[in-house]
């Protein structure tokens, strides 16, 4: 994947992923594409040692998907941690 789609994706997903844990009103376009892309590499790990999934490899549903898990649970941890609902 090219970096354009990194970016995209991270968008997306990291996008996505602060309006399901209510992060959106305190995020930026910036720290949605960061999300994204730690998301993705958080999603590519899980993915591959609990399901033997290959992570995020190419600009697909299931990389989508992958990378919107990460995010997710990047976000849960950061929320967790800063004691922010």
């Amino acid at each position: 994947m090219g970096i354009l789609s990194w970016l995209i994706l991270g968008g997306l997903a990291g996008w996505l992923a602060s309006k399901v844990t209510g992060n959106d009103p305190r995020m930026g376009v910036g720290a949605n594409i960061i999300v994204g892309i730690i998301g993705a590499f958080i999603g590519g790990f899980i993915a591959n040692n609990l399901f033997n999934v290959s992570g995020v490899t190419e600009f697909s549903l299931q990389s989508f998907l992958v990378a919107f898990g990460g995010s997710i649970v990047l976000l849960l941890i950061v929320n967790a941690v800063t004691g922010k609902k």
